[in-house]
């Protein structure tokens, strides 16, 4: 027997996956809040140079732009109504004296004056926090895998609650930063640990639905941070309120087994036995669980466990020819999909519609994306489904392009499009990775893919700028890189309905070389042929 067979028969369909599920699940809420929480926090109302201190009581007007609006980084030297030469009149000079916002709620923006010359530190603030998700991705991938998934996320929750709230009493952009980069860290730490265990605990052929069902509390997650924007207007008061959560779950934590397929390939297999027997007795099949004994399990883990103890590093994920493709390929994956999701993801305010309303449409489209990316999973596979997504939804970012601006409508049924398909794309990398990988470097492997999809999704805000050059650059770069993701995919096998592998010479099975008939050699051909003259008298030379 297996040791997924072994799992499977006391951890199949029962009352404890649903359990697990819920228990990892509900930090996901507000772990959306998080990675979208400076769309509302980081807003740019509209705005326009502060008058000169001694400027009259009456209005002081603003030039205007090419585009007839009033200009909102100049201002006239003086009024308007002097009476200078007209030359002298219509001279220009930057806000000296700092903006007027028309709006009734502030952001950081508006506290720090992150406009005109400044605005590129809106954008470094979202990079530096994805940055911290990058960094957390290197960090605590080898470190879940060395001292445990439950003990990583356990901290991750601790350190996100703390380093944000810290943010939410910034007194400086750069406090601010340095708290955005912790939280990105622990939240790394959080999405690792978090679909590592669903994973590992939950059988084969029920993998795929709770990862879908994992992948929906992060999409009414959006809901609640559309509605917690709109109750607070004030951004250290919405910071506050979106990380005093994690305090609560990392007290809910310590209820959240261990993986015991960790366990049991780290020499804890009586640990593993006693919590596989409770998981039996709670989902109802206690004789099967008194059944199991030690050494049944160490019988079916003896080659498992004499493997685990050699050590694994990342440099292990490129040790076969094998396993180098397969990791290449979906790390182009995860970071096509970070860097292409997070362009659209952050740039709801570029549409110029309600933002709130804008949001809610945006994360909403994740509800039938994440459901046929379920169905096309289970019945299509999850290379095809990879595949396809990644296609359509660098097309969509490419058509983008050929839109007018002011064909508005469309532009966000295009961005609408590509957004549904990149979640999509996400909820299969996260089942597909950690099916590919084998246990005994699973957690480093799928650190090393969130890697690169925090690296993309930490170019994206300054690939953004480049639109200051061309306004088509961006949208021909995040589409382009999604299609070069799609094409990677393509080279990856099929999981559907396999074992997870536990060595990586489980893994080398699946390929095609691994596969193809071996060929007999010539001298054993030889010897099977059966001699001419024994069919019949000697032909002649012919």
């Amino acid at each position: 027997m297996t040791f997924s067979k072994l799992v499977d028969s006391v951890n199949s369909k029962g009352p404890f996956q649903w359990l697990i599920v819920v228990l990892l699940g509900l930090p996901i809420l507000s772990m959306a809040s998080h990675n979208l929480l400076q769309i509302f926090t980081a807003a740019t109302p509209a705005h326009h140079c502060r008058p000169p201190p001694n400027a009259s009581a009456g209005p002081w007007m603003l030039p205007t732009g090419s585009n007839g609006k009033p200009e909102t980084c100049l201002r006239f030297v003086h009024p308007p109504n002097t009476s200078l030469p007209n030359a002298t009149r219509g001279a220009t000079e930057p806000c000296l004296d700092g903006w007027v916002y028309i709006s009734t709620s502030d952001s950081i923006v508006t506290e720090w004056d992150m406009v005109c010359d400044s605005k590129k530190l809106k954008e470094m603030a979202q990079s530096v926090f994805m940055a911290g998700t990058l960094v957390g991705g290197i960090v605590l991938g080898s470190l879940s895998d060395r001292f445990g998934r439950k003990p990583i996320l356990s901290c991750s929750y601790l350190l996100l609650a703390a380093s944000g709230s810290g943010a939410a009493f910034s007194p400086t952009l750069p406090v601010y930063m340095v708290s955005r980069f912790l939280c990105g860290i622990s939240l790394a730490g959080v999405t690792l640990s978090t679909m590592i265990l669903i994973v590992e605990w939950v059988s084969t052929r029920l993998r795929a639905i709770m990862t879908i069902w994992i992948g929906y509390f992060y999409t009414f997650g959006q809901f609640i941070l559309t509605g917690l924007a709109y109750a607070i207007p004030q951004w250290r008061w919405l910071q506050f309120t979106v990380s005093v959560p994690f305090f609560a779950f990392f007290l809910l934590s310590w209820w959240i087994p261990e993986s015991i397929r960790w366990m049991a390939l780290s020499g804890k297999s009586l640990k593993a036995l006693k919590i596989l027997q409770w998981v039996a007795a709670f989902n109802g099949k206690k004789e099967e669980g008194e059944k199991l004994s030690l050494e049944e399990l160490q019988l079916n883990l003896q080659k498992e466990t004499s493997l685990a103890k050699a050590k694994y590093s990342a440099a292990d994920l490129f040790r076969t020819p094998f396993l180098r493709r397969v990791t290449f390929c979906v790390s182009l994956a995860w970071f096509a999909t970070g860097f292409s999701y997070y362009s659209l993801a952050m740039g709801v305010e570029e549409f110029g519609v309600n933002l709130y309303l804008l949001q809610i449409i945006f994360g909403g489209i994740d509800i039938p994306a994440k459901f046929i990316t379920f169905l096309s999973m289970s019945y299509l596979g999850r290379h095809t489904t990879e595949v396809t997504i990644l296609l359509l939804a660098g097309g969509s970012i490419l058509a983008l392009i050929l839109v007018p601006s002011d064909s508005q409508t469309l532009r966000i049924v295009l961005a609408v499009f590509g957004k549904g398909c990149l979640s999509g794309s996400f909820s299969c990398l996260y089942l597909y990775t950690s099916e590919l990988y084998p246990t005994v470097i699973r957690q480093t492997g799928m650190g090393m893919a969130n890697v690169l999809t925090r690296a993309g999704s930490m170019m994206a805000p300054l690939v953004k700028i480049t639109g200051d050059v061309r306004p088509f650059i961006p949208n021909l770069i995040f589409g382009t890189i999604a299609l070069l993701g799609s094409s990677a995919s393509f080279f990856l096998p099929e999981t559907l309905n396999q074992p997870l592998p536990e060595t990586i010479e489980d893994l080398e099975k699946w390929s095609p070389r691994a596969k193809e008939p071996k060929q007999e050699p010539e001298a054993e051909k030889d010897s099977q042929r059966i001699p001419l003259q024994t069919c019949g008298p000697d032909p002649g030379p012919s």
